[in-house]
Parts: structure tokens; C-alpha cells; sequence
């Protein structure tokens, strides 16, 4: 997961007058197919819970992926000695107390079958505070009969038009010595090789993909595609991971980065179609099914205002590059460092623990407000519009990631087209900056509680709240001319809407006065005393 940054940043976009309509199109769901999660048994706690129920009802993710679904905490595979023998019992107590919960939610899993079991591991090398095993199986036949019973389990208590929906891939960042021992590239070509193939034999429409790989090593996909296409392998889909912070520079419980530009974040998920172009996976969905700035869950970046207009224009753009983009994670329970010390940290998630929301959410919660019809797009805006005729206009700060003087009072102007047969449009703003909706700024100011008291975060919760404001505005020829002013680090969300004017006629000149009743003239009525 580690990509050196640059020392040039994106240039600022300058302020634009942009006519919308110019990039006609849909918005791809791409942004929220899936999102990640801390390993597959932290489902079963309350705040884990309580986080993606939040979290699916204001954004509405449609896949979830995590490590772990086989690792020993999962306890699925359960080997036994009866009468002498060795035996293997595969066993889905929490398999399905997770899975269910996620389908009550609304979210579909997107299944990554590892770490090994301890029982079937060939060595005792590991991954992470929670020891995720990273070994090849010893035995190749109990894999497939592992991954065969997990996958057979699962359509026969899902059904399989239901479990044909959900990817399955084969581990995680084979190409990292820490996640396949020492990346040997030809036992991750076997083990995909074996599980493929015992996926496709439960059923032939069941889709399975990879490798799954990190930055940093990218001949892999090209070595791997080679393999699936020389053995003729199954395979649905390919999957790599996008992060843009350099090496970590480590302090008591946490980690500084340097971060390449927003834009490197873009060219990676763009790298597998320009690798597989003309070859025989070219035509594949591309699943970038992690992707963060920093790789660390312990970097306080991504707890800021500066990460929610980083990621902005990855967001509105990443659908041209992939079919799927999964941000890493959607909540802080997450242990990979082990557990964390205080509510902000830097952790990947959107929500802290106790569901805090970070100004990432709200970027992710107004894309979830954006229509489906793209009219315009740029360096620092989309714009689209809904089947109603809502128009939302998304717009965010430039970043500058080397440290310069950050930029205020940046200005995106807009004419945005509209039919309102009033003449006149409701404007609802919604924003998140560094003194908007910021609730790390907000307990960084309470002196950084560690353990935040009640009443604390109650005031947290209200921090974190956008900013809204509200306005009528003239429609004038078919046409609503924007000139919006974004403080530093602002992403903000305009939703306009057509007037539909239902004043009666009697209260069309109500103003302040004839409100406390002291112009009683026109109303036929007398003035209070």
C-alpha cells in the first residue's frame, strides 16, 4: 500500500464561469458500490452496528468488503480428532449473525476469502495487532473443501440470485510480503487458481476475480493475467487498491504522510484498463476495492477538513476509471494497530467510534443527495440534476498538499439551467470546512478528550453537523447564475429547487409590520394597542 508522493501538487483551479450542460451524462454508482470495513467478526458488536446503520441510511453503500471471513476469530473452519482420525468441521454461527445484519441493512457483502486458518496454515507468520495468518494452505484439497462449504453455505441460506450478486475475491494484497508470505507470485497463481475454480464449481454464475493487489507492484496484473488467460481460468472480475501517502513517519500512536495529489488517486484506478487494454481481461469490471490517501489507520488526515476536499474531486470523477471505487473504511471500529486510544485517532472511517460524523461523511452524504443526470463537471464542481428538475451543485476548496499558504474565499461561479415556471428557485446549502462541521477541530479545541463525556459528545455530534443556509434566487431566462465563495478546505452542497409559488393572494405583502400587527389598514382589521 505504498505509493511515494510527489513534490508538485494539483494547480488550484481558478475561478471559472462554467455553463452547465457541458458534460452530459449519468453519474455512476461506482462511488458507492462498496465501501470497506474493519475485519468480518467486528460486525457483531453494538457500535459497529449502530455506525453502518447510519451509515446506510444517509448514504446507502450497496457491497461491503473486510478481511478476516476465515481467520480463526470467524471460527468456520473447526478441525477435530474423532477415533483417531482427523476431521474438519466448517462451522457459520458468525458467518451468519454478519451477513444477515449486513442484508437487514441493505448492504450486500463483497466476500474476500482469507486469512488462512491456523488449523490449515502452513506456517505461523501473521498480519496486524489480531494476527490475520498469511500462509499458503498445507493442504490444498482442505482449502477447496473450505472455501467450497463457505460458498455452498451461502446460497443455500441466501439463494443463489442473491449470492451471484456478490463478488467474491480471491485474499488481499498478495503482491505485500505482510499480507502472502514473502509475495510469492507463483503460490498466489495457485491458490487463485484452486479457489476459482472450486467457486465456479458450486456455480458457473457465481463471479470470482482479483489479485487484489497494492500499489507499488503493478507487473503483478499484467503477470496475472497472463496466468488466468494461459490456464484459461475463470474470472469475472479484477481488483488492485489506491493509496497516495509516502513512507510513515511514526510518533506515539499515530503516523505523518506526504500525499501525492488527489488526481494520482484517479490514475490508479485508471491503471488496470490501461494494463489489460487489447489482452483477453480487457473487457473486465475493474473493482478498486480499497482506496484511501494514507494507508495507515492511524494518520490524523483523514480526520479533517482538508481530506473531505482531497477526496472531492476523486469522487465526482472516479467512476470514468472503474466500476467500483471502495473507500477504506466506512467507521473506526477497525484494529489492525490494535485498539484505539481516543475517539479521534486517525482512523479510516467515516464515523469514529460512537458515530461521530468526519467532514469525508458529509462529502459522501452529499453525493448521496446528487441527481443521476450529469450537467456539468470540473476541476473543482459537478453539477447535476434529478427526474424532478433538482438541480445540486457539489464544489470544494483546493488542496495543496506540499504545505503552501492555503487558499481562501475561492470562488466557483455557475450558470446553472432551470425550468421554473415561477421565475424564481429555493437554494438549501450545506457545508463542511474547517470552522464548519468539523468536529476534530471541535475536540481538538475541548482539549482532545481521550474519553469524551456524555454532554462532550452531544456537542461533538452538533459540531459535526453541516452548516446550512438558505435563499430564493431569480431565475432569468431559463438560467440561475451561482457565484459561490468556499472558505478553506470547504466542500459544499447546493440543492435548487423550482418555486412553486402557493401564496394566497391576501398574504403576498405580508411583511414585519403587517406581521405584529401594526398596519391594520390593508386587512380591514384594528392595531393591537
Amino acid at each position: 500500500m505504498r505509493d511515494p508522493a510527489p513534490d508538485v501538487p494539483d494547480a488550484p483551479s481558478a475561478p471559472a464561469d462554467v455553463s452547465a450542460g457541458e458534460v452530459p451524462g449519468r453519474l455512476p454508482d461506482a462511488w458507492r458500490f462498496c465501501v470497506g470495513t474493519g475485519r468480518f467478526d467486528l460486525a457483531l458488536r453494538r457500535d459497529y452496528q449502530e455506525s453502518l446503520e447510519l451509515v446506510q441510511r444517509e448514504i446507502g453503500f450497496r457491497h461491503i468488503r473486510g478481511h478476516g471471513l476465515l481467520s480463526d476469530a470467524v471460527g468456520v473452519h473447526r478441525p477435530y480428532e474423532y477415533e483417531g482420525k482427523r476431521h474438519v468441521r466448517h462451522a457459520f454461527t458468525y458467518v451468519d449473525q454478519v451477513v444477515d445484519a449486513y442484508l437487514d441493512l441493505g448492504i450486500k457483502p463483497f466476500l474476500e476469502l482469507g486469512f488462512m486458518p491456523s488449523g490449515l496454515a502452513s506456517g505461523d507468520q501473521t498480519v496486524f495487532w489480531w494476527r490475520g495468518n498469511i500462509t499458503p494452505p498445507r493442504s490444498w484439497q482442505e482449502w477447496a473443501a473450505l472455501v467450497r462449504a463457505t460458498v455452498t453455505h451461502l446460497v443455500d441460506r441466501y439463494g443463489l440470485d442473491q449470492v451471484r450478486t456478490w463478488p467474491i475475491e480471491v485474499w488481499n494484497e498478495p503482491n505485500l510480503k505482510e499480507f502472502w508470505l514473502d509475495a510469492d507470485r507463483d503460490a498466489y497463481h495457485r491458490l487463485y487458481e484452486v479457489t476459482a475454480n472450486t467457486v465456479k464449481d458450486v456455480d458457473a454464475s457465481l463471479r470470482v476475480g482479483g489479485p487484489a493487489i497494492s500499489p507499488g507492484s503493478d507487473e503483478w496484473l499484467v503477470r496475472f493475467a497472463e496466468f488466468v488467460a494461459d490456464r484459461s481460468l475463470p474470472i469475472d472480475f479484477v481488483s488492485r487498491h489506491a493509496y497516495t501517502s509516502g513512507p510513515a513517519r511514526h510518533v506515539p500512536f499515530g503516523v505523518h504522510q506526504t500525499l501525492a495529489p488527489p488526481s494520482r488517486l484517479l490514475e490508479q484506478f485508471a491503471m488496470p484498463r490501461r494494463q489489460l487494454r487489447g489482452g483477453p481481461l480487457a473487457d473486465l469490471p475493474v473493482h478498486i476495492t480499497e482506496f484511501n490517501s494514507s494507508y495507515r489507520p492511524d494518520n490524523p488526515i483523514h480526520d479533517t477538513a482538508f481530506h473531505a476536499a482531497y477526496l472531492a474531486p476523486v469522487l465526482a470523477a472516479g467512476g470514468d476509471h472503474a466500476d467500483s471505487f471502495s473507500y477504506w473504511t466506512f467507521c473506526d471500529v477497525f484494529e489492525e494497530t490494535g485498539v484505539p486510544t481516543s475517539l479521534f485517532h486517525g482512523g479510516f472511517g467515516l464515523l469514529t467510534h460512537r458515530q461521530i460524523k468526519k467532514p469525508a461523511y458529509h462529502l459522501y452524504a452529499f453525493m448521496a443527495r446528487m441527481g443521476e443526470e450529469i450537467l456539468a463537471r470540473g476541476g473543482d464542481h459537478l453539477v447535476t440534476r434529478d427526474d424532478a428538475g433538482r438541480v445540486t451543485v457539489l464544489a470544494w476548496a483546493p488542496v495543496d498538499v506540499t504545505g503552501g499558504p492555503p487558499v481562501d474565499g475561492h470562488t466557483v461561479r455557475l450558470s446553472v439551467p432551470l425550468r421554473s415556471p415561477s421565475g424564481s428557485a429555493f437554494l438549501l446549502r450545506s457545508s463542511v470546512s474547517e470552522e464548519k462541521g468539523n468536529a476534530w477541530r471541535a475536540w481538538c479545541e475541548m482539549g482532545r478528550p481521550a474519553s469524551p463525556r456524555p454532554r462532550q459528545l452531544d456537542a461533538l455530534r452538533e459540531a459535526a453537523e453541516p452548516v446550512r443556509s438558505h435563499r430564493g434566487l431569480p431565475v432569468e431566462d431559463g438560467i440561475v447564475r451561482l457565484d459561490i465563495t468556499l472558505d478553506r478546505h470547504e466542500v459544499t452542497l447546493l440543492e435548487i429547487t423550482p418555486v412553486v409559488d402557493e401564496t394566497p393572494p391576501w398574504a403576498d405583502r405580508w411583511d414585519e409590520r403587517r406581521l405584529l400587527g401594526l398596519d391594520a389598514s390593508a386587512s380591514g382589521g384594528v392595531a393591537a394597542p
